[in-house]
């Protein structure tokens, strides 16, 4: 006889005690602060498909939702890391750093989380910085996005009113 004990702290749905999809979530543009462009799109797109995924909140494109998702992207640095032997000046690796803060609020507007969160990345570019920084957005957006989804997930959020 063989006992499996490698799940025994998995916890498969939510894990702040909600039924899957029971709450909804709208999740908001954020607002641009950084002198970098795209970078709303990808955090949205990262988040809107990181909270789909998990499975938690039911995703609330028009109408009203129990929780509004808000924010603002307040930092893009770019860092050189490494640099190309026997030129101190060309930058072979840059570390990207994306930060924000996310708000969430409820339906009538009282604010339950308002949070620092960071995505980063380390990118080679090569001969061509502006390829790099388009492929390490991505994933220093979705970094970012798990993290906020965490958050989100697992707040202590007061229970939805029942539905008449």
């Amino acid at each position: 006889m063989s006992v499996l004990t490698g799940c025994v702290g998995y916890t498969a749905g939510p894990t702040n005690g909600s039924a899957a999809g029971s709450r909804t979530v709208k999740i908001n543009y954020f607002k641009n602060k950084t002198l970098e462009p795209r970078l709303v799109v990808a955090v949205n797109r990262a988040l809107k498909r990181n909270l789909q995924h998990d499975g938690t909140f039911e995703l609330e494109t028009r109408g009203n939702a129990d929780l509004i998702v808000t924010g603002e992207l307040t930092g893009f640095h770019r860092g050189g890391v490494s640099y190309t032997p026997g030129d101190t000046l060309s930058v072979r690796d840059y570390s990207m750093q994306l930060t924000a803060t996310i708000r969430v609020t409820d339906s009538e507007g009282k604010v339950l989380l308002n949070q620092e969160v960071t995505g980063s990345s380390t990118v080679r570019v090569g001969n061509d910085l502006t390829a790099g920084q388009r492929q390490a957005v991505p994933l220093i957006a979705d970094q970012l996005a798990r993290q906020a989804t965490s958050l989100i997930v697992d707040g202590d959020w007061p229970e939805a009113p029942a539905a008449p």
